[in-house]
């Protein structure tokens, strides 16, 4: 599946920017223009042949070697590693020496694996995660240097500097085969974990089960839906079975959209129009 939003017309200037967000199962990229402050691109492709780094690799050169809007000079460009295997640490207790340390209980770590992090000040938090390598060589390769942060750091600064909800709350977001839940109150952070979904039943299971662990009401608490969802979806139905308090979000992008990114509900690619 390929969605694509962009200007029939745009501007190839020194001063635009290229956010890249890439998966095992899929790629996104859209491009804002320095200058005016405006998102006139975003092309979203799903990978045929997915499931390891080795493909995920090939069916980027593959979308890279394709569309003229990516030949161009950038600024600057930003990717975003879209993955489960990251962890966010309290800053008082983080330390570099101990980097593995921090992934073992929750991901496979082997010898050769490069670990890295993202530094959230704002929010008092380290994310420590382990990025895709070949990715970001072929993007050194090709563009030369570039910023690169996990999403999960993406996610969950967006959220807490843009909603303002007092009371406890929890936000889905929604993406093929996995989802994150984040719980906030009073504008700190509770929990963030991600989940693998095959099927509805998955789905409603781990945001019930969330819910219980910190004993939240479905008959009260809000739940945010963000990213690929919409009402009527059987993810959707499913969770409305449940949960009472349903509502979509608002991406907050700061920036202007154009090429028909304006028409994109509010709730849908939270991260791409989040990453610049």
């Amino acid at each position: 599946m390929t969605l694509k939003r962009e200007s029939s017309t745009y501007p190839t200037t020194n001063y635009n920017e290229l956010s890249i967000q890439v998966s095992l199962s899929g790629l996104s990229f859209c491009i804002l223009d320095g200058l005016s402050k405006t998102i006139f691109a975003l092309e979203r492709h799903s990978f045929s042949d997915a499931g390891t780094p080795q493909a995920m690799l090939r069916e980027t050169e593959k979308i890279f070697d394709g569309p003229d809007i990516l030949d161009q000079p950038f600024k600057k460009v930003h990717v975003i590693h879209d993955n489960n295997l990251s962890a966010l640490v309290p800053q008082p207790i983080f330390s570099e020496k101990h980097l593995a340390e921090y992934l073992k209980f929750n991901v496979k770590i082997f010898e050769t694996d490069f670990i890295t992090y993202d530094d959230i000040g704002t929010l008092g938090l380290i994310n420590v995660y382990i990025p895709f390598v070949n990715i970001n060589n072929y993007i050194f390769d090709r563009f030369g240097e570039f910023e690169y942060r996990h999403f999960s750091t993406v996610l969950v600064e967006s959220l807490l500097q843009n909603y303002t909800e007092e009371e406890t709350t929890m936000y889905v977001h929604v993406e093929k085969e996995h989802f994150e839940i984040v719980v906030t109150d009073r504008k700190k952070l509770l929990l963030y974990n991600t989940f693998h979904y095959t099927n509805k039943e998955d789905f409603i299971y781990y945001i019930l089960f969330t819910a219980e662990q910190l004993e939240l009401d479905p008959e009260v608490f809000p739940l945010y839906f963000l990213g690929d969802i919409a009402e009527g979806d059987p993810l959707f139905d499913m969770v409305y079975t449940y949960i009472r308090n349903i509502r979509f979000g608002r991406n907050y992008c700061k920036y202007q959209q154009t090429g028909g990114l304006e028409l994109l509900e509010p709730h849908r690619e939270f991260i791409s129009l989040n990453s610049f």
